[in-house]
């Protein structure tokens, strides 16, 4: 849908022909159109979404969005909204929205609710007991398929999922079966005989990371949580699964470009807030490379005698930070798919040896050539070749330890990532090179 024409309609009050798009439109598309209106607006253009679809609207709105929002709306408003909103999605907003906005809402709700909500926000950040749901379909072990049918169509409006539903008995999960399972089915067979006991599960305070990659690895639409006695307190369903692994990989590219990750998205973050949270790296980077500086200055005497060894600096610091990263990149991957262990640490770098020796080789023989047709110079050729393979070699070793000697020690290994290698690369590489140099020209 066109902004242009959706805001042209709501300024002449054609009502009527904007309820009809939002009617048949997706929720996730009216929230990305909406979000180009101003607040006066999407505060008109909200009211006409249908009341069943608000919600969903709603919970897939930026923060500014539905900060703006329950600010407008009224108690009434605000109390219908509430309503129909998940509680997964209602504690989310919670943790985003101003103290006095949260004070509002927990005033609005009723006291079962606002119990709810203040458990899940105590649950430790990031586990699982902060991004489950409590609306869950629970059956018992001795109803039938049609009590358990009925008991699904009753409550069934109110809960996130129904695909999946949870037999417990005092609240100690039993078992768990699907719909699928129950439609085809007679209706005189009890859930006890339908229902699956191997079950995976995790507890509320299991990272939620992990949690993503239990989805991730066996497929599930909902995983169950589990409380510190066994009870079951919730589900975690597979659109919040998603939604970390989507912080996660951005949290992790931020690191891996030497970035501080942030909560907002990038036209949300304002100047100084981008600015604030790359400056500190860029320091610690700018200080360390000085370094660099530090060991060409020292070997001042060897560029007097060759001063073209200088030209070759750049080919060689580049070269090996991007072997460096290349490894670095493949191990932080294999780590965070759970492909890689710290066990794994001799494996890893006793196979990124052998690519490092081809790899080294090839681009130490080609260099040498051209060194040759260019320059004729034999010994100038053996030194870049030999510093050439020497950094390749080092790069990728140091490219595949410190990722893992980084979840090792309880660290993210996306810190360890192109930036830091490439500095730690191009110190070995220019000591490297002009160890080899002052040898061979005998400086």
């Amino acid at each position: 849908m066109n902004r242009e024409i959706f805001t042209a309609l709501l300024q002449q009050h054609q009502y009527q022909a904007v309820r009809s798009i939002l009617n048949v439109m997706n929720a996730v598309d009216i929230a990305s159109l909406l979000s180009e209106l101003d607040n006066k607006e999407l505060a008109f253009a909200f009211r006409l979404i249908q009341k069943e679809k608000a919600a969903e609207v709603f919970a897939n709105m930026n923060n500014s969005m539905q900060t703006c929002l329950v600010e407008l709306f009224s108690d009434k408003e605000l109390r219908e909204l509430l309503e129909d909103l998940y509680m997964d999605d209602t504690v989310d907003m919670l943790g985003e929205l101003p103290a006095n906005l949260v004070t509002r809402i927990l005033d609005t709700v009723s006291q079962k609710d606002r119990d709810t909500i203040n458990r899940l926000l105590n649950y430790p950040e990031d586990s699982a007991g902060s991004i489950m749901t409590t609306e869950y379909v629970d059956l018992r072990p001795d109803w039938c398929v049609a009590e358990a049918m009925a008991h699904i169509k009753e409550v069934g409006i109110h809960k996130e999922t129904i695909y999946t539903c949870y037999v417990t008995e005092k609240k100690r999960l039993l078992g768990i079966v699907t719909a699928k399972d129950m439609m085809v089915a007679d209706d005189h067979v009890v859930i006890r005989e339908l229902m699956e006991q191997e079950m995976i599960t995790v507890n509320t305070n299991t990272d939620q990371e992990e949690v993503a990659r239990l989805f991730r690895k066996y497929d599930f639409l909902a995983i169950p949580v589990l409380d510190l006695e066994g009870f079951l307190v919730g589900i975690v369903t597979f659109d919040d699964a998603m939604d970390v692994l989507i912080d996660e990989d951005t949290e992790d590219i931020t690191k891996m470009a030497a970035m501080n990750p942030g909560e907002k998205s990038y036209f949300e973050t304002s100047i100084f807030g981008h600015a604030k949270s790359r400056i500190p790296w860029l320091l610690i980077l700018m200080f360390s490379a000085a370094i660099t500086g530090t060991i060409i200055t020292k070997y001042e005497n060897a560029f007097a005698v060759v001063p073209i060894l200088v030209s070759f600096i750049p080919m060689l610091m580049d070269t090996g930070g991007n072997c460096g990263s290349q490894s670095s990149t493949l191990i932080i991957r294999g780590i965070a798919l759970d492909e890689i262990q710290f066990r794994d640490i001799f494996r890893v770098v006793s196979k990124e040896f052998g690519v490092s020796l081809i790899v080294g080789i090839v681009l130490a023989v080609a260099n040498g050539l051209r060194i040759m047709l260019i320059y004729r110079n034999t010994a100038l050729a053996l030194v870049v070749a030999l510093s050439l393979m020497a950094t390749i070699v080092i790069s990728k070793m140091i490219g595949c330890i410190l990722p893992l000697l980084a979840k090792k020690a309880g660290l993210d290994p996306a810190l360890m990532a192109s930036p830091l290698i490439t500095t730690l690369v191009d110190t070995c590489s220019i000591l490297i090179y002009f160890g080899v140099a002052t040898r061979v020209f005998e400086l």
